[in-house]
């Protein structure tokens, strides 16, 4: 046996708030070559796996009681800064592509904490372990091609005196995980371009926005679309000439329709001026018509759209009064109508319904409940998450997991964004402008805006069978430039947001960019 009583009534104290449970350490072993892992919920302390420290400080694994699926978790804890690995070596493997699956929890700051498919044939696999200061589990994933018949299972922590972390319930099986799509919504940024933004990339070479986001893996381009904006952006034109550029580069579009002249959101949905006065058979031909005629024009200039949103974070409907959810059955005849336009366009083009909350589980079965009870037809479920409004990441997944398993259909965070700095940099309030905003465990640094949107991504890559599309990331080019307001109808109006653009206030790209890489 490692530690001392003493030692162990310290590592206790030190995740208290989270499990209220006392230490079971048990000795490490040798770790147990097979084709399958043993011991996966650590119900036997640490029997076929084994441990590595380079410092010689082996006692900062262990087993104690807790667990998320048994009685038993392992643990990562010192008095001192460590560096430990729990690994398990699997041989006699068929050569192929798994998966490492491990339920984790972490105090957060370590300087890393990680899963890890390594030697395996090809390069090290991993996924870092978010901060999770709710005490919640959250399931990860990685995958890795094996070649050789070999691999390791891997868990890590390189940490300071007094962090932790727990894993638990291993899993390791065939197949593969990664994310389709890796977008930005980039909608303002022709106006910004307008009003002089630059930009330029990690090294702080100038060049085109798009160009840079694409070479840091950004896939997917989304673009929002109002009917007659007072200011002339976000207007179809300005769709179709953003839609070029993006074919051009190689990138997939998500168009999202507002069905309105400005912004659509929870708390508003406003009518164009132009059908302000008509009823509800009116408005089905309307929002036929309107998302037919842009879609249609993307399909004849060669930039055929791949997915679509039927309105924009449509928690309580759209084209209010006639269209909210106080009268689901109309609701339900607008949004059929949009996507049965998209259809008619293009039966490859994916729909979407997209609404805000994204940790909010009950709310988004009651609305798709609704939904699929009047037979509104639909391909993909998309869900905003900004970890300052809607919840923990635990949360997130579990709605993410349930509505992907409930309704059958594959699962989408279509906005998502945190910030690098609170600093502001053209006089207007950010949204997120204060230290007690933020999330726990992700300063409002570039490391901590990178380390936020790794952890989303994580959790969407998750998401059992497949199911989990991607995210995309809300205007990640939308920095100050006066003249590039939140207000189309005011052109002195500010930019609230450029303190979270993946550009920062010079311009330059900054380190979550890189996360468009993910696998």
């Amino acid at each position: 046996m490692y530690g001392t009583t003493h030692t162990r009534a310290k590592a206790a104290g030190a995740v208290a708030a989270l499990s209220g449970l006392v230490f079971a350490a048990l000795p490490a072993t040798a770790a147990h070559a097979a084709t399958t892992p043993v011991n996966t919920g650590f119900e036997s302390g640490t029997t076929g796996w084994s441990t590595y420290s380079a410092g010689g400080q082996n006692a900062a694994s262990f087993t104690e009681a807790g667990g998320h699926g048994g009685s038993t978790r392992l643990s990562h804890w010192s008095a001192s800064a460590y560096k430990v690995e729990t690994y398990q070596y699997l041989s006699g493997l068929t050569d192929g592509t798994y998966t490492l699956s491990a339920w984790v929890r972490s105090g957060g700051g370590q300087d890393s904490a990680y899963i890890a498919l390594r030697n395996c044939g090809t390069a090290e696999q991993r996924t870092d372990l978010p901060p999770t200061a709710d005490g919640a589990w959250i399931r990860l994933v990685t995958s890795v091609r094996v070649t050789g018949g070999a691999c390791t299972i891997s868990l890590n922590s390189d940490a300071h005196a007094g962090q932790w972390a727990n894993f638990d319930d291993i899993t390791f099986t065939r197949g593969s995980t990664g994310l389709s799509v890796r977008g930005g919504d980039l909608s303002t940024l022709p106006k910004n371009e307008a009003y002089g933004a630059g930009y330029s990339d990690a090294s702080g070479r100038a060049g085109d926005a798009m160009s840079i986001l694409k070479s840091s893996g950004m896939n997917y381009v989304r673009l929002k679309v109002w009917v007659d904006p007072v200011d002339g952006y976000n207007d179809k034109a300005h769709v179709l000439a953003m839609a070029k550029r993006a074919e051009a580069l190689g990138m997939k579009t998500l168009i999202d329709f507002h069905y309105s002249d400005a912004w659509a959101d929870p708390g508003k949905q406003n009518k164009p001026a132009a059908w302000a006065g008509h009823g509800y058979s009116r408005l089905r031909t309307d929002v036929y018509h309107h998302t037919y005629d842009v879609l249609n024009a993307l399909k004849a200039q060669g930039t055929t759209a791949d997915m679509v949103q039927i309105g924009n974070e449509i928690n309580g409907g759209m084209l209010w009064p006639e269209g909210s959810t106080g009268n689901w059955s109309q609701l339900a005849g607008l949004l059929t109508s949009g996507a049965n336009a998209a259809k008619a366009v293009s039966s490859g083009t994916k729909v979407a319904l997209h609404l805000a909350e994204g940790g909010d589980n009950e709310g988004t079965r009651w609305w798709f409940d609704n939904a699929v009870a009047r037979k509104v037809p639909f391909d993909v479920i998309a869900l905003s998450y900004y970890g300052y409004w809607h919840g923990s990441l635990s949360g997130l997944q579990t709605n993410l997991d349930d509505a992907a398993s409930r309704y059958g259909k594959p699962v989408l965070v279509a906005e998502t964004a945190y910030a690098h700095t609170l600093a502001d940099a053209d006089g207007l309030e950010n949204n997120v402008a204060t230290a007690d905003q933020l999330v726990t465990g992700y300063p409002a640094t570039p490391a901590g805006q990178a380390a936020n949107l790794r952890d989303v991504m994580n959790v969407v890559e998750a998401v059992p069978d497949d199911r989990g599309l991607g995210a995309v990331y809300w205007e990640p080019a939308w920095t100050a430039a006066k003249g590039s307001g939140w207000d189309p109808a005011d052109p002195s109006s500010g930019n609230a947001w450029e303190n979270q653009a993946v550009f920062g206030h010079s311009g330059r790209l900054l380190p979550a960019a890189a996360w468009f890489s993910h696998r």
